[in-house]
């Protein structure tokens, strides 16, 4: 097999040296093969209609970058490797790197195949794994090493597999395959400059999280000037398997300098850009504007969480979301960005398109609306006016169906059960935290009910705040299919309700911009409200990123928010106690938490970028 190594392509048709070249960002979803394989296909046709000589697709795009443990499965190997030939057929006159994993002798890769003029030419194989935060490739895959090349049998023929490079007559391409570029001592760049490589690929699955966009873009524009070369980056879109949301950003730069770059976080299963440019002279033929393309925190944040919550009910086949809107915060952001997914998927597609992404058949707005966000205003004895106006104003300025009933008779019935058995009374003295969860739980069978009446999904309202310290009640307001802002924390959620309202132009976001978070379960005269409950937002949320995101031991902690003097030093040690303590005793319910998105440079979930025992010993000697 000697004769592979340090192998370079030939390419039968000659190319010139300006050349359109193009990156798709495709929305795809595992064991969804024909979707799959349709979105890559329409992606070759759009780029062929354009002229395009290259087209990168993003990582995995055959299988879908999250199929987790499947990728340890035999069979869903061999059922990617199945379907590359369809996709070759489709490749005449014009260059793909197409990504799928590779199983070589008994040991599994993430790999790119390139593709030209109906041809395999190579296989390019990853060669560093992401192991942080959300991912954890070295489970399922190993890293290639550099500068070696080896043969790859398939369909009777060899092909030089590993870190290939690809002489286009002149013109050479190399790959980097997402984390591959984010090694900056060892990355494979800093060898393909010394091979004279012109052109590097990087097909991408890169998650979202707030101001990610602007750290990609440096990385692409720097890496075209330190490399000399024109540098293209493709990533994945949508929300493809559940709690990762993909922006689908696509990024070309030379000598620095950005040439073109599509606009994430779009509605279409294939976001496609192109742009003209001359390899060799690290040149961009044709100036053409840069796509807009907004980058702040808040518009990402509608934007990203409405897209994600669009996928999730097409994907899952869902025909509503349905919402306890209790008139505060989180239960109102929640409504807003479903009211969003309506209205930036219809500004995208059309109304007819969008419909049919989603099997509706009305192409009436109003109906649409109603249809798609169901709720419903719960109340007890100790709900106030104020909540109740909030919830049925918002509703109504969203167009959404709105409900409302009272819980009391239920809430009654359980209380009095319980009594009997105990042979005594329940009162707030003595039994506080039952009282008030029993009707948080009184709350949850007819809201399920409804939801399985109208074949919708169910959104739990709990935020990453409440997550930290356990301020939710299991079965109760944490009852759900879906958690969309368990990654944010409340202290930003109750700043972006003001935005949107003042941005958006969601007027019904009036009344609760003028309330106090409450939960509203201890009679009205107690005047409950979350920061007594608990601590302000913002002293928790600093906590939080020293404690969780920067693992930091309480003492640490305390001594870094002491310089910053957000609170008198005995109230911060009072809080911060506060926090590691609830924190550790409950992880239990983050275990048991509906599935949310990753939003955040990081989150609480356990299943994705924070795992913590749920036996532990309660930082009491740290």
């Amino acid at each position: 097999m000697k004769r592979f190594l340090f192998f370079n392509i030939i390419f039968n048709e000659a190319y010139h040296k300006n050349m359109k070249i193009a990156g798709a960002a495709l929305n795809q979803t595992p064991l969804d093969w024909d979707t799959n394989l349709s979105n890559i296909k329409e992606a070759i046709e759009q780029a062929k209609s354009q002229e395009v000589r290259v087209l990168c697709l993003p990582e995995l795009c055959i299988t879908a970058y999250g199929c987790e443990d499947l990728f340890l499965s035999d069979w869903l190997v061999e059922e990617a490797l199945s379907h590359l030939p369809k996709i070759v057929a489709l490749c005449n006159n014009i260059t793909v790197s197409v990504g799928l994993p590779i199983r070589k002798n008994n040991v599994l890769y993430n790999c790119a195949c390139l593709i030209d003029n109906a041809e395999i030419i190579g296989f390019t194989a990853k060669q560093f794994l992401a192991n942080d935060g959300v991912h954890y490739e070295p489970r399922w895959f190993n890293p290639w090493p550099a500068d070696r090349v080896e043969a790859f049998l398939f369909q009777g023929k060899e092909y030089p597999f590993g870190d290939v490079i690809y002489d286009l007559h002149g013109i050479k391409l190399g790959f980097e395959i997402c984390e591959d570029a984010w090694r900056t001592e060892t990355r494979p760049a800093i060898r393909h400059q010394l091979k004279g490589v012109n052109l590097i690929l990087n097909p991408s699955a890169s998650h979202f999280s707030f101001g990610k966009s602007e750290l990609r873009e440096q990385l692409v524009k720097s890496s075209s000037l330190q490399f000399s070369c024109t540098y293209l980056y493709a990533n994945l879109l949508g929300n493809e398997a559940g709690r990762i949301v993909y922006d689908g950003e696509i990024l070309m730069a030379q000598q620095g300098k950005l040439i073109q770059r599509n606009t994430r976080l779009s509605y279409k299963n294939v976001n496609l850009v192109v742009a003209e440019v001359d390899i060799l002279e690290h040149h961009h033929t044709v100036c053409e504007p840069l796509n807009s393309d907004e980058k702040d925190k808040e518009t990402e944040f509608a934007k990203a969480c409405s897209l994600a919550l669009f996928d999730y009910l097409r994907k899952s086949k869902c025909k509503a979301f349905v919402l306890s809107l209790s008139g505060g915060a989180d239960s109102s952001v929640c409504a807003v960005l479903v009211a969003e997914l309506i209205r930036r998927g219809v500004a995208e597609l059309g109304i007819a398109a969008f419909c049919k992404k989603i099997n509706r058949n009305t192409t009436e707005l109003a109906i649409l609306q109603k249809e798609l966000l169901i709720t419903a205003y719960q109340s007890t004895r100790n709900s106030g006016y104020a909540t109740l106006q909030s919830a049925q104003g918002l509703a109504a300025s969203l167009g959404a169906t709105f409900y409302k009933w009272f819980i009391d008779e239920e809430v009654e019935s359980y209380s009095h059960k319980i009594e009997n058995v105990l042979g005594r009374k329940l009162t707030w003295e003595t039994d506080d935290i039952a009282l008030q969860n029993i009707q948080a739980r009184g709350r949850a069978p007819i809201i399920w009910m409804l939801t399985n009446i109208v074949g919708g999904l169910l959104i739990t309202t709990s935020n990453r705040s409440e997550g930290d310290v356990g301020y939710a009640t299991m079965d109760g307001d944490m009852a759900g299919s879906l958690a969309p802002i368990a990654g944010v924390d409340k202290a930003y959620l109750q700043e972006w309700l003001v935005w949107a309202e003042k941005n958006l132009g969601y007027t019904g976001l009036k009344y609760v911009n003028n309330l106090k978070p409450s939960a509203e379960l201890r009679p009205q005269e107690n005047e409950q409200t979350d920061e007594t409950d608990l601590m302000p937002y913002s002293i928790m949320k600093a906590i939080e990123l020293e404690a969780i995101r920067n693992r930091k031991s309480p003492q640490e902690v305390i001594d870094i928010l002491k310089l910053k003097q957000l609170e008198d030093e005995r109230t911060l040690i009072i809080h911060v106690n506060k926090f590691f303590r609830l924190w550790a005793m409950n992880q239990w319910k983050r275990e048991r938490a509906a599935p949310s998105f990753m939003l955040d440079d990081f989150n609480v979930d356990p299943r994705s970028w924070c795992r913590f025992p749920i036996l532990n010993g309660g930082f009491k000697r740290v």
